[in-house]
């Protein structure tokens, strides 16, 4: 039904928001962005490489230029993208992080009206003017209160996460469209996956996952399925019965989730300034999911 897509969408919001939260935890048993994307491919890895083995076969055939196109996808969608987001997470809190990663929508339309000719009306002008300032008034008022010496460091690297990620979407459009949503996302997420546990024995020993405590792995397996994986193929589901705009609208429930679990679990403070500065990037990036075809929700970067 309607009305359980929708659920289901603001579900995977939930679960993704959630995500971030694990990943502090992880921070807090002193690993780091390294060790942590590492153990999130080493757990949702076998899920993603289970959907590609099966939707390998579906019409159309892949090409090679289509496999490059993957490749180089992966690369930066889900590789790129998510170690800086990582590494700026280490130094921002979890609810700035998702709220600067909650404007990746705003960059596909500022990319599009830089390389894509797009035109834009001035409503959605107002959309982001009203999103970008709750960032300012969040990121003010962290710096003022609670900053971290490189939170503006970390704040710049999960910027250019996002735009990032932005790219890769406006990048999978065609391809995305030719070969399916599901088939494209499961083989970048492996060609991601490659990439990450191959440059962990280039950068720590090996031998440091077989030491990490019992705790640690647990943190790290609900991070990889029930915060990374589970929540890709919820939203696919949710995306294939009622579209990329409404499940994206469900899905603007995370932000808030994100203060209530950060708040819950790691003890982060939720504040006025806070609260208004949320919602007022929802309500821009709202104003501007509904002015603008969304692109598909893909949850594992954000």
């Amino acid at each position: 039904s309607h009305r359980g897509s929708l659920a289901l969408a603001a579900a995977g919001a939930v679960l993704l928001s959630a995500k971030v939260v694990f990943v502090k935890l992880l921070y807090q048993h002193g690993l780091d962005a390294v060790d942590v994307i590492t153990l999130r491919m080493l757990t949702a890895g076998p899920l993603f490489l289970a959907v590609a083995v099966r939707t390998w076969r579906q019409t159309p055939r892949l090409r090679a230029g289509d496999l490059l196109h993957i490749a180089g996808l992966g690369f930066m969608g889900y590789y790129a993208s998510s170690m800086l987001d990582l590494i700026g997470l280490q130094y921002v809190s979890a609810g700035l992080e998702r709220l600067i990663l909650f404007l990746t929508p705003s960059f596909v339309l500022l990319l599009g009206i830089l390389f894509l000719r797009r035109r834009v009306r001035p409503v959605q002008w107002l959309s982001l003017v009203v999103a970008y300032a709750g960032i300012a008034l969040i990121f003010q008022h962290e710096l003022s209160v609670i900053g971290h010496p490189n939170m503006v460091w970390g704040a710049t690297l999960i910027g250019i996460s996002a735009v990032m990620y932005a790219v890769y979407l406006l990048l999978s459009e065609g391809l995305m469209q030719r070969i399916g949503a599901l088939r494209l996302v499961a083989l970048a997420l492996c060609v991601s996956t490659v990439l990450c546990l191959a440059q962990y024995p280039l950068l720590r020993p090996v031998g440091r996952l077989l030491e990490l405590p019992a705790p640690v792995w647990w943190l790290a397996l609900v991070n990889g399925t029930v915060c990374t994986a589970l929540p890709i193929f919820m939203t696919m589901v949710a995306v294939r019965n009622i579209g990329a705009g409404h499940a994206t609208q469900a899905g603007m429930i995370g932000p808030a989730s994100t203060l209530l679990l950060a708040a819950w679990l790691l003890d982060e403070p939720i504040t006025a300034i806070q609260l208004a500065g949320t919602a007022l990037v929802t309500a821009g990036i709202l104003m501007l999911s509904f002015l603008q075809p969304a692109p598909r929700p893909d949850p594992l970067a954000h």
